[in-house]
């Protein structure tokens, strides 16, 4: 077993394209409809007329401002930007002042002015502070990040909360696209791993090595083993892409996203081999891959949230369904905070499809000849 297991990860380091090619299309799809779609902090141009400024704490304080997103450029550049209505306002900023070039009066010219302002207003009684007390250097420096930890804790807080029901949903554009997509193209990734099995059958190759000391057993799990740490390979690379690059943190669920991941992956590597087990040759493989995996994303709610949808007939076809019920369980976990025991249910039902499909799949293989 352990062979066939070094064999196949040969085989994947010597031709990694295909690979690579539905790791990049869960990748991009998921950053065009999930990112670049779901209506991002809007964009505000910053310009710097004194050089002064830098010495001030105003840019970086813009910066971290969230409500807003404050990016530099130069002066003409901004202007020019303002000018071909690329931007609604931009910001001049000299060390003890600042203009707004408003392009298209709107709110955002407002919040952007209140942010800029409140900027400034909060470095003037710094500044203020530290001319009244004489320190020198290393105690101006010192103080300085003391008030603007302080500056940072509000006066009082406000605890606010909401009232939803149980049918009320949470819906994110980034997660429902990246958990979309990442399930769906990881159906393409194990379902060609899996046909190395097909391949090798036809070719007699199974025959060969059954002759030599490794059972039939061995040969099953061996690939049935590196199938699923390719499909989870490809999973684990998402996921950690878009939490490393694009601070998606997954509302501090990532570990146990991943964990989630494992049964269903399970699931589609006994759904190919199902598959397999019906299927006489490649091309009817790629033609029933195809259809199966767009039909399943569609109904599981890959490519739109299953609340949507009204159908009873398309509810009822979820029900059996493993796309459905790993993005419950995703979903459930990132948006709703689910503990274990509210996942035990989406878990088991991938888990049991998972061990029936291959229980089927396998006495299938073993009864027809290929």
């Amino acid at each position: 077993m352990r062979g066939i297991l070094i064999a196949r990860w040969k085989q994947l380091l010597r031709n990694p394209w295909t690979f690579l090619c539905f790791t990049g299309l869960s990748i991009g799809f998921a950053l065009i409809l999930g990112l670049t779609g779901a209506g991002n902090t809007i964009r505000v141009p910053i310009a710097i007329v004194d050089e002064e400024v830098h010495e001030a704490p105003i840019i970086s304080q813009l910066k971290q401002e969230t409500t807003l997103q404050f990016y530099e450029m130069k002066e003409q550049d901004l202007l020019q930007f303002i000018e071909d209505g690329k931007a609604e306002v931009g910001v001049l900023l000299s060390k003890d002042s600042y203009k707004l070039v408003v392009g298209v009066e709107s709110t955002t010219v407002t919040i952007a002015e209140n942010i800029v302002r409140q900027t400034y207003v909060n470095y003037f009684q710094q500044q203020s502070i530290i001319d009244r007390a004489h320190m020198s250097a290393e105690e101006e420096k010192s103080l300085l990040q003391e008030l603007e930890e302080n500056l940072n804790e509000p006066i009082f807080t406000i605890q606010a909360s909401n009232f939803r029901t149980d049918e009320a949903v949470i819906y994110n554009p980034t997660y429902q696209f990246l958990f979309g997509f990442s399930l769906f193209f990881v159906i393409y990734t194990i379902g060609h791993s899996t046909t190395a099995m097909l391949t090798e059958k036809k070719q007699g190759i199974w025959d060969r090595i059954i002759l030599s000391p490794v059972s039939k057993w061995k040969m099953y799990v061996g690939n049935l083993i590196y199938s699923f740490f390719e499909g989870y390979l490809q999973v684990v690379i998402i996921f950690s892409f878009f939490f490393v690059v694009f601070d998606i943190d997954y509302n501090g669920m990532l570990w146990k996203a991943l964990l989630l991941l494992i049964p269903y992956v399970f699931a589609m590597v006994a759904l190919t081999i199902l598959l397999i087990s019906v299927i006489k040759n490649i091309q009817q493989f790629n033609v029933l891959i195809t259809i199966v995996a767009v039909s399943m994303a569609m109904i599981g709610g890959a490519y739109w949230p299953i609340e949507i949808v009204e159908s009873k007939i398309l509810l009822t076809l979820a029900k059996f369904n493993p796309v459905a019920y790993a993005m419950e369980a995703l979903k459930g976990v990132v948006n709703y905070g689910y503990s274990w025991d509210q996942l035990y249910y989406p878990i088991s039902i991938l888990l049991l499809m998972g061990v029936v499909m291959i229980s089927i799949g396998i006495h299938l293989m073993e009864r027809r000849h290929i």
